[in-house]
């Protein structure tokens, strides 16, 4: 089998620091490499992988701001659909445009949805429900206007992250800086508690960082940057519980997975795919407010470090995302023999 995986060009894929767009298609690029499948992978011209690499570009336009993002985008998309009759199938990772070639070409796509920006994209995928092969990383994050192969959690690489039964007792808070993140929650959840945080992450919204979370910084309150993978490991695998406050209906949470796989319990008010992700009262607290989640810190102490790491390592590995997307692909071309 030789399958095509498309990855955004936002970032080197893996990515160094933020990227999980770019990390999803490369766990699944390199996952089946281990299994034996012939892939291509289609990411920056820096990506690493196993495969071959195509790219059309040295690096991500969020690494290089000198690149147009929309030429680059459109480059490297049809830099894979013009090649498309080599393969046998092209898993996408690049949200909606590439759908807009999937009828021109025979090699069947399949699709997975990491999100939907804005509601307005949905028209796209809806003209190509009948071939689009759309798989969701979440139950929560389904659009009733679309035909779905599937639900395939998005897997970890089980190796990166280590197990630590014996935490220091600061929090964590581990993602973008922005209003939906819940950074500010996080902080008002630590003062309250009367811990420490730490807070990792990329600042995507500059001004709420200036103005919610840079006054609040100090020895209790620290932003320790943007974390690379052997930083992140560290700060996941110490950390007491992870404090995951989110403002939107997030699709899944990569941090919130890799911190279980650490054995360190999340606490998170219970949108989105959460409820999911989380077993509430078992590897962490689903919660509605600020209040509830420092009640649910004080209660962190009865958790069990190894059910957070079982439950994660059984549900959300690599490995177990790419059998079951390669269940996928035979089902599909299967279906167009």
């Amino acid at each position: 089998m030789k399958v095509a995986v498309l990855s955004p060009v936002a970032w080197r894929t893996p990515p160094r620091h933020y990227g999980p767009w770019e990390q999803v298609a490369s766990n699944i690029a390199e996952g089946l490499v281990k299994l034996g499948v012939e892939v291509s992978l289609f990411a920056t011209g820096d990506s690493i992988t196993a495969g071959k690499l195509f790219s059309v570009g040295d690096s991500g336009y969020e690494e290089d701001r000198s690149q147009d993002a929309k030429v680059l985008e459109c480059l490297h998309i049809s830099n894979l659909m013009e090649r498309a009759g080599d393969f046998d199938i092209i898993h996408n990772n690049f949200d909606f445009l590439p759908l807009t070639y999937s009828a021109l070409i025979k090699t069947p796509v399949i699709t997975t949805i990491h999100g939907f920006s804005s509601q307005k994209i949905i028209p796209v995928f809806k003209k190509y429900n009948s071939i689009g092969h759309y798989v969701s990383i979440s139950n929560a994050d389904r659009s009733p206007e679309l035909n779905y192969m599937a639900t395939v959690y998005n897997g970890i690489n089980t190796k990166d992250f280590l197990f630590n039964d014996e935490p220091d007792g600061y929090l964590l808070y581990f993602g973008r800086i922005h209003p939906d993140k819940g950074t500010a929650e996080a902080i008002s959840i630590a003062k309250k508690s009367k811990r420490k945080l730490v807070i990792a992450g990329l600042i995507q919204d500059g001004a709420y960082f200036k103005e919610k979370v840079e006054p609040e910084l100090n020895a209790e309150i620290e932003y320790v940057g943007n974390a690379e993978p052997e930083k992140r490991n560290e700060l996941l695998k110490n950390a007491y519980a992870l404090l995951h406050p989110i403002n939107f209906d997030e699709p899944f949470g990569l941090s919130v997975a890799e911190a279980m796989l650490c054995g360190t319990p999340v606490i998170a008010f219970n949108r989105g795919s959460m409820p999911e992700l989380i077993r509430h009262q078992e590897t962490g607290f689903l919660v509605k407010n600020i209040d509830e989640a420092v009640e649910a810190v004080a209660n962190v102490k009865y958790l069990k470090r190894g059910d957070c790491y079982e439950w994660s390592h059984a549900r959300f590995s690599a490995e177990k995302m790419v059998a079951d997307y390669l269940e996928l692909y035979k089902k599909i071309l299967d279906q167009t023999i």
